[in-house]
């Protein structure tokens, strides 16, 4: 070192940002939000952060906060490891993931768009934020540290991570017989909770062990330090429930444990557990949390956790876990069946496929050799402790497949780059490191086939004029293959580049949700309740949207559950040609999801098959014969009519009454300055549009977006009291 350099502190490296003049052109520009305004009205609410100055962001400045985020998050892997950062190539190369992601052709997960570029991510460094599920398994926990994979469960759902967890542990406590202790009460131990979420979790794990380990004392809680309810929450936004869940949280494990006391930990003890604390989670500010629970099918036990004539004092909180069996293939499904057609429950997970397998069109490959689960809505095989990395394509939204390969760059770009980033966690940054597991997603599946399996022509040979219908399936098997090899080529070249593993898989099909709606697609694989639908939304009542939604034409109403929301009532098209659930039988439904675990996801398939019980609930088990060779997983839910309540968040309209609600709305004037196109109409829709345009409404309500949760799907949710899901939600209250 210089005598004149002596001393002097390093410069730091300057943060990455997309040039000024590249962003103009788009901050006019009107975006490409789908489903008559549904899109953007669930971006406003969801997505839209508030800016320094106090106003929310514009979908373009979203946009920029999360492309910036993505290329500073590789930057500094790449100054931290003395690589080199080409400048002039990264922002050419964010310029294309900008436009991608603003003409919606690739969208990052819902916590992405909520979380990437923040303060959580550029000076917290909470990258678990930008993670959506994860699996943690109980089959150690008797290793040294038995609360862990409680603990877990809590500290990850308080940050919106959807989490799945096994029983295993008490297969293991009454093989080695070991037993739940009674608390010491000499020496009783106080510890004063302190008001935060280490707090909360530290509590549950200090109760924990005073009964799963040997020799401890009696705790007590001191409450005082938690801030009242109704307080806010800074950072993941929200308010405070102040301390009764937590209260009522620790009531209920000595409870569970006490009864246990002196035996080993039972399956239903672990269950109990788990979803109290879910039950906890949704009470307090999350307000959702996402669980499943994988058991064993022979355990009558376990698969009989959910009949509340078995095990009535579990109605309580019992809906806070879908629960699945680790099915092995070749066995009798004929009992578990029984239980599908009665309510829904459980789902398949056939663990050995997962294990084997990473697309099941390839050879056994054993990548997964380590697997233990899946996340919640069973997208993603995970080991133990370890979270999903997710991001979501829609091919409807391309010209062409060539178009289609180069968002799949950009998009597998994003998603590897999360990967860099560490939790908190130091057991899942062991595995997560090594992985570097990815779930690149599709959605739009059900318009894709159907807009591409109407297309006839004719054309001469030697042998005359021949009629050729173009199946949609054809272009999708097509896609998938060139787009599973498109990947697997980016993960080596961008591997090189930062000089990380290549991720163990890729690819996935996750259910979707609000993600989708903000690209006007249909959620991953499944097909809509109907091609014409009402789609209600809740908004605040002090949001600035009332006005502009009231002034087009959309009807707006109190909400009847709670008073400070209203209700948006938007009609909805799907698109020409795309068939409802009715139309779509249950084999056809496994059928796809067989297809797309054979060509395009190497982790899994999220399905929830949905069956007519009248007329296909006898072919259940046949069916499971013969998809237990195609599948990693899957569920099933009984085709029931929804019934009619007051602001059902999906009904089932006619052409005729969608025709009627959509000349009702006004069409806003079109603006004067360059922009990029709008999603085309329906191809031969005869409807009109409307041009929602809502940028310019200044907003009345000064707080952020409360933070997204978990895949940002209502097929593994389970929510507060007072909000309803459709059928197509297992563990709605």
């Amino acid at each position: 070192m210089t005598s004149d350099t002596q001393g002097k502190q390093a410069t730091p490296p300057k943060s990455f940002k997309l040039s000024k003049p590249f962003l103009e052109k788009y901050k006019d520009a009107i975006p490409p939000f789908g489903f008559n305004g549904l899109g953007e009205i669930v971006y406003r609410r969801t997505y839209s952060r508030l800016k320094d100055d106090g106003e929310r962001e514009q979908w373009w400045e979203t946009v920029e906060r999360v492309v910036n985020g993505t290329f500073n998050m590789q930057k500094r892997w790449i100054d931290s490891n003395d690589l080199h950062w080409d400048a002039a190539q990264s922002q050419l190369s964010a310029q294309n993931m900008y436009d991608r992601i603003y003409k919606m052709k690739f969208l990052p997960p819902g916590r992405g768009l909520w979380a990437m570029g923040s303060p959580l991510t550029e000076d917290r460094k909470m990258f678990a934020a930008l993670n959506n599920c994860a699996f943690v398994s109980t089959e150690t926990m008797w290793d040294g540290n038995p609360a862990l994979p409680f603990t877990f469960m809590m500290d990850a759902a308080m940050l919106g991570v959807g989490v799945g967890f096994d029983t295993k542990g008490s297969a293991v406590a009454n093989h080695k017989s070991l037993t739940v202790f009674t608390p010491s009460n000499a020496n009783t131990k106080n510890y004063v909770i302190p008001d935060s979420r280490e707090g909360w979790v530290n509590s549950v794990g200090r109760l924990l062990d005073s009964y799963l380990l040997k020799n401890n004392s009696v705790v007590t809680f001191d409450y005082t330090q938690i801030r009242p309810a109704g307080r806010p929450i800074k950072g993941f936004g929200g308010l405070s429930s102040g301390p009764d869940p937590l209260e009522q949280l620790h009531e209920h494990i000595r409870d569970v444990l006490d009864r246990n006391a002196g035996k080993p930990l039972t399956t239903t003890s672990i269950v109990d557990i788990m979803n109290m604390i879910g039950k906890c989670v949704v009470s307090g500010n999350v307000r959702r949390t996402a669980e499943i629970a994988f058991g064993d099918p022979t355990d009558e036990e376990y698969v009989d956790l959910k009949n509340y004539e078995v095990n009535p004092h579990r109605a309580e909180y019992g809906w806070t876990s879908n629960n699945s069996v680790f099915a092995n293939i070749g066995m009798d499904y004929h009992d578990v069946v029984k239980r599908i057609v009665a309510n829904g429950e459980p789902g398949f997970s056939w663990l050995q496929n997962a294990q084997q397998y990473s697309r099941m069109i390839d050879p056994p490959d054993f990548k997964d050799y380590r697997a233990k689960g899946g996340n919640p809505c069973l997208e993603q095989t995970l080991e133990s402790m370890e979270l999903c990395c997710l991001v979501e394509t829609f091919p409807t939204n391309h010209e062409d497949i060539a178009d289609y390969l180069e968002t799949l760059k950009y998009a597998f770009l994003y998603a590897k780059t999360v990967t860099l980033g560490t939790t908190h966690w130091p057991e899942s940054n062991a595995v997560m490191l090594r992985n570097r597991r990815i779930g690149t997603s599709m959605s739009g599946i059900a318009q894709f086939i159907s807009r591409r399996g109407k297309l006839i022509f004719l054309f001469c040979d030697d042998h005359g004029f021949k009629l050729t219908l173009l199946k949609g399936l054809d272009d999708l098997k097509t896609w998938c293959e060139a787009g599973y090899q498109q990947i697997q080529s980016i993960d080596k070249e961008l591997s090189e580049w930062l000089c990380v593993p290549q991720s163990i898989k890729t690819t996935t099909i996750k259910p979707s949700g609000t993600v989708s709606l903000l690209a006007g697609a249909t959620p991953g694989m499944h097909y809509p309740e109907s091609r014409y639908c009402i789609r209600r939304v809740r908004i605040s009542k002090h949001s600035e949207l009332i006005e502009p939604l009231t002034e087009i034409g959309y009807t707006v109403e109190q909400d009847v559950v709670e008073a400070n929301s209203v209700v948006v009532e938007i009609p909805i098209d799907h698109g020409e040609g795309v068939r409802d659930l009715t139309q779509v039988s249950m084999w056809e439904q496994l059928s796809l999801a067989a297809f797309l675990q054979r060509y395009w996801s190497d982790n899994q398939v999220s399905s929830t098959i949905t069956f007519d019980p009248k007329t296909e609930s006898s072919h259940i088990e046949h069916a499971l014969h013969y998809f237990q060779y195609q599948l990693k997983g899957i569920s099933f839910l009984p085709r029931l009519p929804l019934g009619a309540y007051a602001q059902m968040p999906f009904e089932a309209i006619s052409e005729e009454k969608y025709e009627e609600l959509i000349s009702k709305l006004k069409t806003l004037p079109e603006p004067s300055v360059p922009k990029p196109p709008r999603h085309p109409p329906s191809r031969n829709s005869k409807h009109k549009r409307p041009n929602v345009d809502l940028r310019n409404y200044k907003i009345k309500d000064k707080t952020d977006p409360e933070m997204e949760l978990f895949c940002d799907s209502t097929s593994c949710v389970v929510v507060e009291t007072g909000e309803n899901y459709n059928n197509s939600n297992k563990t709605k209250q």
